[in-house]
């Protein structure tokens, strides 16, 4: 039986440098069509078959000439040229054909003057070789064409064939199965029941694989029972170069990863030093590596790109190119836990003269936010995170032109947003809006700090029962800003379909029979909900779950429809998404405040077209509890 050891958790580096590096690997090369090879890496250097071109050829249309015989040329002087003598002779050519062996020149046929039957003129001399491409100017047979290593594109595909070759050597790619493991996993598609999970991991992985040029076969998800794991382990390992487990890899009661990996072969790492990721798993077993990837879909991103990433270029024998980086200023503070490298997903958007970084939820189940992130800022295990205002590294994720293209929108969230920036995208696709539903104060502050391009904003002054303007001159001041509106919004009570427990007024929460989730503090909603209690003479600790808070009008629907909470105050538009019950309280008005100096830009104009375009009153009428009819109405 195989050497067993247990070691305990390692860098991210010294991960990297006992499972990639040490892995002992031999590049197998095959053979392929070069028009089936985009993308391959050469197993081999390329020399040119044929010189390219193969024949001395016309660069121009024109005369062919010796050139000796165009010497006397001159405007005062010219040269006459025939057709069929054997001296001073010429012959029409035109680009691409080969020049007689007689001829060592062209010349233009802008600069030659017909005179007669196969006679011309030309008024200035031609030099040796003039307009004509030499055999090999291109390339020349036998030298150097592409090195190994090489990864082909489109215009290598044409080089290849027109120095001679018709196949080339490539890497073959490397096989790689995924399994993923838990009895709790289903397929897409399937009906949902309580504890069931949607297997897409392996889907995710299966596609990292794919765009690094690997070939991945995904198996069926394993119960969690250490035998089924073993077996699915041993017909992995059968015909494949590598293999990912996904899930089982901490310590859970079901977690048998780590203890199948040990009796079948050498564990080699258990727990990396980065969060998210740290219940990751190296081994190697028959001399092939494994890989166990974290279950939660963040954690199992970033070790794959880390871990597995490099894996599949070292089977293909290239360097894992690193990812693009940027300087960028924090937008607020990120703190970190000592002793953990953090992978912290952000995003970014350019702000005046400044690109600004801000921090994602850091969730490690939370797939949306690797959606919607633009790069990785990495802290180091010894740092207790990052300032704000501090300059940062991130690798990026997205090209630069997206992270031009980003507008941002900080504040209140709303719904209207995401078709918003749908009909935004439909005239200008290279714009997009990156939304941080933070409440709308803490967006107006944003947007005082110069943090952001647009703030979303619902706040209600009680003493003037005005909406927006206040908070906006007190916190911003108008000469900064430019308020557009962009709809009336009806808020109200979310309760339960067919609203089983009667809840009709804001005295109703104070029954206890009455579970309630808030909003956050500087959410316009929670603004709304304070002063409506403070008119009803109502205190907040009499409420309960006033305490409790989420950060979106979905997300204390979400507790609503799922039990967790009898009611919620938001939109109706929420409680119509997920089928709720709901009590109108207010109609208010939400504004998108922009900077002044992105309002000028064309940015900020396209994205004001974009709200008063019939497009999006269309789409927002289908929404039940919005009036949009002055959208796009400059208010101050």
């Amino acid at each position: 039986m195989p050497r067993v050891r247990y070691l305990e958790k390692r860098t991210l580096q010294q991960a990297i440098d006992l499972f990639v590096r040490n892995t002992p690997v031999e590049v197998e090369v095959e053979e392929i069509a070069v028009e089936d090879s985009l993308g391959r890496v050469l197993a081999a250097p390329v020399f040119a078959g044929i010189s390219v071109p193969h024949y001395h050829g016309a660069a121009m249309d024109g005369i062919a000439v010796r050139a000796e015989d165009t010497y006397a040329a001159s405007e005062a002087t010219p040269v006459r040229l025939r057709l069929e003598s054997p001296n001073h002779r010429f012959a029409f050519i035109d680009t691409g054909q080969p020049l007689p062996s007689w001829a060592n020149a062209v010349i233009m046929i802008e600069h030659v003057v017909p005179v007669g039957q196969g006679e011309v003129e030309i008024r200035q001399p031609a030099t040796p070789w003039q307009h004509v491409r030499l055999v090999g100017e291109d390339v020349v047979a036998s030298e150097p064409l592409l090195p190994r290593g090489h990864r082909i594109r489109p215009y290598d595909v044409g080089a290849l064939l027109a120095a001679g070759h018709l196949r080339v050597p490539v890497a073959r790619k490397p096989r790689v199965a995924v399994v993923p493991t838990g009895s709790e996993l289903v397929e897409p598609g399937t009906p949902l029941q309580p504890g069931n999970i949607v297997e897409f991991n392996s889907r995710m992985t299966a596609a990292f694989l794919q765009e690094w040029g690997a070939v991945p076969s995904r198996f069926a998800a394993v119960p969690d029972e250490p035998q089924a794991l073993r077996a699915a382990l041993d017909s992995a390992l059968s015909g494949h170069d590598a293999v990912v487990l996904i899930a089982g890899s901490s310590a859970g009661e079901h977690d048998f990863t780590v203890q199948i990996l040990r009796e079948a072969g050498e564990v080699l790492v258990h727990g990396i030093d980065i969060m998210p990721g740290k219940p990751a798993i190296c081994a190697r077993i028959a001399n092939k590596p494994v890989l166990g990837l974290p279950g939660y879909p963040v954690s199992a991103a970033i070790v794959a790109q880390q871990l597995l990433r490099p894996l599949v270029f070292r089977f293909l024998g290239l360097a894992p190119e690193p990812l693009p980086r940027i300087t960028a200023v924090a937008a607020r503070k990120i703190p970190s836990k000592l002793g953990l490298e953090e992978f912290v997903r952000v995003t970014l958007g350019v702000v005046g003269k400044r690109v600004l970084a801000a921090p994602l939820p850091r969730g490690a189940g939370a797939i949306s936010t690797l959606v919607r992130a633009d790069g990785f800022l990495r802290i180091p295990a010894d740092s207790e995170g990052v300032e704000a205002g501090a300059k940062v590294s991130v690798e990026l994720l997205r090209s630069w032109a997206d992270v031009e293209g980003t507008i941002l929108v900080t504040g209140s969230h709303d719904l209207t947003l995401g078709w918003l920036e749908d009909v935004l995208r439909q005239e200008h696709p290279e714009l997009r809006l990156a939304c941080a539903n933070v409440g709308s104060l803490a967006g107006l502050v944003a947007l005082a700090r110069g943090e952001t391009h647009v703030a979303g904003c619902h706040l209600l002054d009680p003493a003037t029962g005005r909406y927006n303007l206040p908070d906006i001159e007190r916190l911003v001041g108008k000469r900064h800003v430019v308020v557009v509106h962009l709809a009336v919004r009806e808020q109200g009570l979310i309760v339960a379909p067919g609203n089983p427990k009667s809840i009709q007024t804001i005295q109703d929460l104070v029954r206890p029979d009455v579970r309630f989730v808030n909003r956050q503090p500087g959410a316009g909603t929670r603004v709304l909900l304070d002063h409506l209690l403070q008119k009803s003479g109502i205190e907040p600790r009499q409420i309960r779950g006033y305490e409790r808070e989420e950060y979106s009008h979905m997300a204390v629907a979400a507790c609503v429809a799922s039990g967790l909470a009898d009611c919620a105050i938001g939109l109706r538009s929420a409680a119509s998404a997920l089928g709720l019950g709901f009590v109108p309280l207010e109609r208010e008005e939400y504004d998108l405040v922009f900077r002044r100096d992105f309002f000028r830009s064309a940015r900020g104009q396209y994205l004001l077209e974009a709200v008063r375009s019939e497009r999006f009153r269309e789409l927002v009428s289908k929404l039940e509890g919005y009036d949009v009819s002055a959208a796009g109405t400059i208010k101050t």
